[in-house]
């Protein structure tokens, strides 16, 4: 049996999805292991050996400066901005990059993405489950997730964060250049421009969202399956397995 292609998921400072993230991509059928902001500064060419990059969920340097600004200012600029180099060699090269939640903020602070991301409307932290609808994208990590029947498929995943309001001055732009990947089906949680849960850059290798996927790759984790619920949305495990066979082994 072949072994699956090989998966960094990047942890830093305050982040704690890294976990999760490892478990999501080894169900998917990659080869996943941690790696720490600060080994692969001292060592980009790890990401070399790599066909995916996921940078994890959690409060990196505990957002101390502002939610993914330190590890985004330490991945892209630390050593001399070789990181930044690998990591765009890397998309360059086929590699797939995932940003979650704090991962995303990271990614769209770095200029990997496009937009920016503001405090919630609310004006709080927001912790609850929503739905996402998969929109019409050229994004690697959704592909063949459309129905045959020509409906958009949901997912269900939660959120939580307090700076997770995606902002973009021309959303039907983006939309129209099929980089607006995921939309809030449900209620939108943090008040993010034409409900815009997820985008992907220009080449559709790179994804960043707000909620946490890697939080539904079982069924048992949703709080209303053991009711049998009938509305519960597709599991966020589709979306590492639309990554993972991206990439191919």
């Amino acid at each position: 049996m072949n072994a699956g292609p090989r998966a960094l998921v990047i942890a830093g400072p305050g982040t704690n999805r890294d976990h999760a993230a490892v478990r999501a991509l080894t169900l998917a059928g990659a080869e996943a292991d941690t790696v720490t902001s600060t080994a692969l500064l001292a060592s980009p060419e790890l990401l070399a050996a790599a066909q995916i990059a996921v940078i994890a969920g959690g409060f990196s340097h505990a957002d101390a400066l502002g939610a993914g600004r330190m590890l985004a200012l330490e991945l892209t600029r630390g050593a001399d901005g070789l990181l930044a180099d690998a990591l765009h060699r890397f998309v360059d090269g086929g590699g797939a990059v995932l940003g979650i939640c704090n991962g995303f903020q990271v990614l769209v602070r770095s200029g990997l993405l496009p937009g920016a991301l503001g405090h919630n409307t609310s004006g709080r932290f927001q912790c609850e489950w929503v739905s996402l609808e998969v929109g019409d994208s050229h994004c690697v990590w959704t592909d063949g997730l459309g129905g045959a029947d020509g409906t958009a498929p949901i997912i269900d995943c939660p959120i939580a964060h307090g700076e997770g309001r995606y902002v973009h001055p021309d959303p039907d732009g983006l939309a129209a250049a099929g980089q607006v990947v995921l939309r809030y089906a449900s209620a939108n949680p943090n008040g993010s421009v034409a409900e815009i849960a997820g985008v992907c850059d220009a080449t559709g290798r790179v994804l960043g969202l707000m909620p946490h996927p890697e939080d539904h790759v079982l069924a048992e984790q949703h709080p209303l399956h053991h009711r049998g619920d009938a509305t519960i949305g597709g599991l966020g495990l589709e979306l590492f397995r639309a990554g993972v066979a991206a990439v191919g082994s």
